[in-house]
């Protein structure tokens, strides 16, 4: 079975002179990266293997050292790349919580009738909004919220929606 990887953020520069970087996170609770100890760098379509061996907070920014970088000249190939984690080592998920990549895709019902397909996720702050991509060639942004999303069973590939009138 193939890896899944989810990205946790963009190296955007090198910090200091022991190849340490600096981290622009992109996941909700980046100091769950204090319980990982491997991450992966994505390079074109391969997923490179680094070992964390330090982290800490900075701002807005995380700044970690990895074990395969030991100088700032070997740190400065780093910038713009992207850092993943494997599914098991990404932040555990509560109830009613979904990775948006397993939302990506999932057929939209209203009322046992496909109307679309969730095309993307977009994060409001309060919550959520599914971009959905309809059957009608329009597009439908509907709020992550118990009125509209009825049941999600992503085994299923299925989201059931009831759309409130003015969406």
């Amino acid at each position: 079975m193939e890896k899944e990887y989810f990205r946790i953020g963009v190296i955007t520069e090198p910090h200091g002179v022991q190849g340490e970087v600096k981290l622009f996170p992109t996941t909700d609770d980046v100091l769950h990266l204090k319980k990982v100890k491997e991450v992966y760098l994505k390079n074109g379509e391969a997923y490179n293997l680094l070992h964390l061996k330090g982290l800490k907070q900075q701002h807005d920014r995380i700044i970690l050292r990895f074990s395969e970088y030991t100088d700032r000249n070997a740190a400065e190939g780093l910038r713009k790349k992207e850092l993943y984690v494997e599914r098991a080592d990404a932040v555990p998920l509560e109830e009613n919580e979904y990775y948006i990549s397993d939302l990506i895709g999932l057929a939209v019902y209203e009322s046992d009738v496909q109307i679309g397909r969730i095309s993307d996720v977009i994060e409001t702050g309060a919550n959520d909004v599914y971009q959905i991509a309809r059957t009608d060639g329009t597009e439908l942004l509907l709020p992550a919220i118990r009125q509209c999303v009825l049941n999600v069973d992503i085994a299923g590939g299925r989201m059931d929606v009831s759309v409130m009138e003015g969406l």
